[in-house]
């Protein structure tokens, strides 16, 4: 007898402190409640707009935006298997954005944030990966989503975005010789940026679209989708879909770093691959 109600005491005690703080948050259904299924959701439980069930709270109501409410909201928006997002690193932005004097809150016309499209394409019978950037562009009284970046490593090695240091050139006595000296200048493939205007950078979005309407690279699928963003001063942070069990799944921030406004330009190139 003495020995069953130890072994009661201890089953009950490890229930209790197995307890997810999530479900205790979401209640009986949190598996289903727990899952940020979209992106547009994701935007809503940031900015705390809707109800811990799904249910959109109005502008006037006193729950909307609040900000008791919301750092519960936040604290359950990270990848949790992601060591490096420490939970002070965390604390930190949630106590920035939550701010009482100043949130922020998401604005999806807001253009500080934009998607990562990894896609499969067919190049003549061989298989590439190109990563597609998009981002929102105001189209009347709408928006649409728009190209405005790609890059591929076939690109990138066939036309690199850095000029070498020692470049070739078109003599400057050229013109005398009615520039006959092209015909070398455009048979040296390997320099051939080197004979175009100082700062020129190859636009691979264009090379894209040639390439496609030439019928060289058909569009097979996608294979992945990110989004980044940068509305929040001084930090960026990336949200990734998690297809997993448990309640830790769905849209969630899968990247968060300290980046100063004045750095935040070099961070979208290094994002950018260029």
């Amino acid at each position: 007898m003495k020995y069953s109600i130890i072994c009661l005491f201890m089953l009950i005690t490890s229930l209790a402190y197995s307890q997810d703080p999530l479900g205790e948050y979401l209640g009986d259904e949190s598996a289903f409640y727990a899952e940020t299924k979209q992106v547009n959701q994701f935007f809503r439980r940031f900015n705390n707009e809707e109800s811990k069930d799904g249910v959109r709270y109005n502008p006037g109501d006193k729950k909307y935006r609040d900000l008791r409410e919301r750092k519960n909201y936040l604290d359950i928006l990270f990848d949790a298997q992601n060591s490096s997002i420490t939970r002070d690193l965390k604390q930190q932005f949630i106590a920035d954005v939550n701010n009482e004097t100043n949130p922020t809150f998401l604005d999806f016309r807001n253009g500080d944030w934009f998607s990562e499209v990894a896609a499969k394409f067919d190049y003549r019978g061989q298989e590439q990966i190109i990563y597609l950037y998009l981002r929102l562009e105001q189209d009347r009284k709408g928006y649409k989503w728009v190209l405005h970046h790609v890059h591929s490593d076939k690109y990138s090695s066939m036309m690199p975005e850095k000029e070498s240091e020692e470049k070739k050139f078109i003599h400057p006595m050229s013109h005398e010789l009615d520039f006959m000296n092209l015909n070398k200048a455009f048979q040296d493939t390997d320099h051939l940026q080197d004979y175009a205007v100082k700062g020129y950078k190859p636009d691979y979005l264009t090379m894209l679209l040639y390439d496609i309407k030439r019928g060289d690279l058909k569009f097979k699928t996608v294979t992945d989708v990110k989004f980044h963003f940068f509305q929040v001063d001084n930090w960026y942070f990336e949200i990734a879909e998690f297809n997993r069990s448990g309640m830790n799944r769905g849209w969630l921030i899968s990247s968060l770093a300290k980046v100063p406004e004045t750095q935040k330009e070099n961070f979208r190139k290094y994002l950018f691959r260029e």
